[in-house]
């Protein structure tokens, strides 16, 4: 996974509440099971003109030239409810986007962006604001900046301090998986095995071995 420590972002406006996942990747676009072939699908009720098709609807942000080369995205309250479908962070990341910033995110997308890469920023409703209106007059110029060592997102000369804990950070920072950072305690884990079969050998002994 790519770690993410600090990122210059072109960044788009989506300031709509409750955000939900199938709106993200609607599951007629969930044709794989891998975390690539997705991005085509992100927003797809809102980027293409028809269902199930691949007209552009020119009044999305994300197909506006303003827009191009999107890779944050401003939302708002409870980005990413609905369904717990990993496959709706697996589309934002495969199209480029590494960090979201609402004013709160449903617990497991939250989770889901972590794990994958991309940074889920909890700002004011009034900061997420402020910052779309500084954005939205010069996208291109106006770039937001993420600074996740200090914990900042810069904009308009503002910087705004996000919190995120230690472990999330850590997992971002090195860019970890679940199953990446388990293994960070492999000695641990491995002197625990040692010991315990030490301690309780028939728990090990499986057909006399």
């Amino acid at each position: 996974m790519q770690p993410f420590v600090r990122l210059i972002a072109v960044t788009a406006p989506l300031l709509r509440a409750n955000i939900d996942t199938d709106a993200i990747i609607p599951s007629r676009e969930m044709k794989t099971v891998s975390k690539t072939g997705l991005a085509d699908g992100l927003f797809a009720g809102w980027r293409y003109q028809q269902i199930g098709g691949r007209e552009v609807n020119p009044d999305f942000v994300l197909n506006q030239a303003a827009y191009a080369g999107t890779q944050a995205l401003l939302g708002g309250d409870n980005f990413g409810c609905g369904s717990s479908r990993e496959h709706a962070v697996w589309a934002l990341a495969e199209y480029g986007i590494r960090a979201i910033i609402a004013p709160s995110f449903a617990p497991i997308f939250f989770s889901n962006c972590v794990r994958n890469g991309i940074l889920p920023v909890r700002l004011s409703a009034e900061d997420v604001a402020a910052i779309a209106a500084w954005v939205e007059c010069n996208p291109q110029q106006h770039r937001v900046s993420f600074d996740l060592p200090a914990q900042t997102v810069v904009a308009d000369e503002q910087a705004y301090r996000f919190e995120l804990a230690s472990e999330p950070k850590e997992m971002l920072l090195e860019g970890l998986d679940a199953i990446d950072l388990t293994l960070k305690h492999a000695p641990a884990i491995k002197a625990f095995q040692q010991a315990d079969r030490a301690r309780r050998p028939w728990i090990y002994d499986i057909g006399g071995r």
